[in-house]
């Protein structure tokens, strides 16, 4: 008798999330159940109540209120899921935080990497454990999540290091940007960059420790960048969209990888794009000009 499936997306109200949670629902059985998870109980029901009612929708679709910077509450879902179902068979972490260019960074630092960030690590670390034998586990990041877009001083902080070691130079370059040293260090002044650098660090990292185990079990642990996708957190930051994806376009080559019966050896632990591999010491470091990105 086939097992009926757990998946799981947080920020999913809106944007990648929420396309993601529909395809999921679309794609996967009657058996199985989609838990989209958000911080606000009324946001959540009512997009619950959008999946449950389209046309094309499968599976259940169950809403649940998770904020992810409260890593004791994640832990408390990640066990709860374990009891009930055996745990779960994909997770997609992809809560994000706004971040505008109107406010300076450090007004916004503290509550954009603990969800970014934190919750990340939260994810990975509660999450990771109870991922089913051939799972899939992705965290949403962009190619800016690449080490060749940090300054080459604070490569070593994210190269072949532990989660903890993450960790701490999140906490560190936090510190840095109240501090007011950030830039002198090297750090971007876009906080977006080293977030995701960091992300994709965390990624790595777990899927070290896990690699010996997991590949053989067709398991997957990585990161995915959708592209550029038109949503409210990207628009204040790029110039031109015309390239842009939707959100339900963009979440398509995510589905593929989540759904896939066998995924490629080479996409673990890495970020991936469109089906490849975004090599981790690519990129070159980026500047801002009148509030929008420049290479």
């Amino acid at each position: 008798m086939e097992i009926a499936r757990i998946a799981l997306v947080t920020g999913a109200n809106q944007g990648i999330g929420f396309a993601l949670v529909e395809g999921l629902a679309a794609r996967m059985g009657p058996g199985d159940t989609v838990l989209l998870t958000g911080r606000d109980g009324r946001r959540v029901a009512d997009a619950v109540s959008l999946v449950a009612g389209a046309p094309g929708t499968r599976s259940r679709v169950e809403g649940r209120v998770l904020d992810v910077t409260d890593a004791r509450a994640v832990a408390a879902m990640a066990a709860e899921l374990d009891e009930r179902h055996g745990g779960v068979d994909i997770v997609v972490s992809n809560a994000s935080a706004l971040l505008t260019p109107e406010r300076s960074q450090s007004e916004q630092a503290d509550e954009f990497i603990a969800v970014a960030n934190g919750g990340t690590h939260a994810m990975l670390r509660s999450f990771g454990p109870v991922l089913r034998s051939g799972g899939r586990m992705v965290v949403v990041a962009s190619s800016l999540g690449t080490l060749g877009h940090l300054d080459p001083r604070l490569h070593p902080l994210f190269d072949g290091t532990s989660l903890d070691e993450v960790e701490q130079a999140v906490e560190s370059w936090r510190t840095a940007v109240h501090a007011g040293t950030a830039e002198d260090l090297g750090w971007p002044r876009w906080l977006n960059v080293p977030s995701k650098v960091a992300q994709v660090a965390a990624v790595r990292a777990v899927a070290a420790q896990r690699r010996t185990r997991d590949v053989p079990e067709g398991t997957l642990i990585a990161a995915v960048c959708p592209g550029l996708v038109d949503t409210r957190l990207s628009r204040p930051w790029f110039a031109d969209f015309s390239q842009a994806q939707t959100p339900a376009r963009a979440a398509r080559a995510v589905l593929d990888l989540l759904l896939s019966e066998r995924v490629d050896p080479e996409f673990y632990g890495e970020l991936v794009r469109f089906g490849g591999v975004l090599p981790w010491y690519g990129g070159t470091p980026l500047h801002e000009q009148d509030g929008q990105l420049i290479a």
